[in-house]
């Protein structure tokens, strides 16, 4: 999933695609660059980000949408109306960082658009997220909080086969829980549906390489950790650096199966 923020704002490409123009070739040059899917987003999620009006971010995506109608894109939002807009100019995805829980009218948008959801957890608000995130168990109450969410996407008529759990990797988390989360990511794939991660240039990985006020990982870093992901069961990868993830990832999946293809 190759990733085009809409945003001024935005941890790693904030500003880079406002121009929907931009935005457009920046997205299809990441399905060119092997992206099965392209996620849309034009709400900053990163740590500290305020909260933008459905009407500023529809302004936002929608443009965007239009120029990409035929092409597999996603849309990351928290809102009905942004999704059902989405969704009717054929996004295929909609990846919620608030697991439904954010707009009442989201679940009943995707059931009957017979769309695909991404459930991610998340400890309290993107303002606030990371101040102090506290856990007794990370990986039984992400675990927990994700079982939660897939019976209530269930209960509102989405398929669980078009459901896929992302543990949040940054979202309300220290470094040490990001690791633990990654290293035990066996715990979260046993759910049962596919697991997305999305640590690609995130502050983790800056921190963990030695730089305590870093904000940005590098793409190296983002390879390496998506890789130990893919080996731990995740199957799908949020990423910025479409060509390298896929060549690397490529790799890992040849090794895991002992032959080419």
């Amino acid at each position: 999933m190759g990733v085009v923020n809409v945003t001024p704002d935005s941890f790693s490409d904030g500003g880079d695609n406002v121009d929907p123009g931009v935005a457009i070739a920046a997205a299809r040059r990441l399905l060119a660059d092997g992206a099965v899917l392209v996620d849309i987003g034009g709400e900053s999620t990163r740590p500290g980000a305020d909260d933008v009006t459905l009407d500023e971010e529809l302004r936002r995506v929608i443009p965007v949408l239009e120029g990409l109608v035929g092409h597999p894109v996603s849309i990351d939002t928290s809102k009905a109306e942004v999704a059902r807009r989405a969704l009717a100019l054929g996004a295929r995805l909609v990846n919620d960082v608030t697991a439904l829980r954010a707009d009442s009218d989201l679940a009943g948008v995707i059931s009957d658009a017979g769309a695909y959801v991404c459930l991610m957890h998340m400890q309290g608000q993107p303002r606030t997220m990371q101040v102090a995130p506290r856990y007794d168990d990370v990986v039984g109450e992400v675990c927990a909080f994700l079982e939660e969410r897939l019976s209530v996407a269930v209960a509102a008529g989405i398929p669980e086969a078009r459901v896929c759990l992302d543990p949040g990797i940054g979202f309300g988390k220290t470094v040490a829980q990001n690791l633990a989360l990654l290293n035990r990511l066996d715990r979260v794939c046993a759910i049962g549906p596919p697991v997305l991660v999305g640590v690609s240039r995130k502050s983790t990985l800056a921190r963990v390489l030695g730089d305590p006020e870093g904000r940005v990982g590098s793409d190296a870093a983002s390879i390496g950790a998506a890789v130990a992901a893919f080996d731990r069961g995740a199957t799908l990868f949020r990423v910025h650096d479409v060509a390298a993830h896929v060549d690397a990832l490529t790799i890992a999946v040849a090794v895991e199966r002992g032959a080419e293809r």
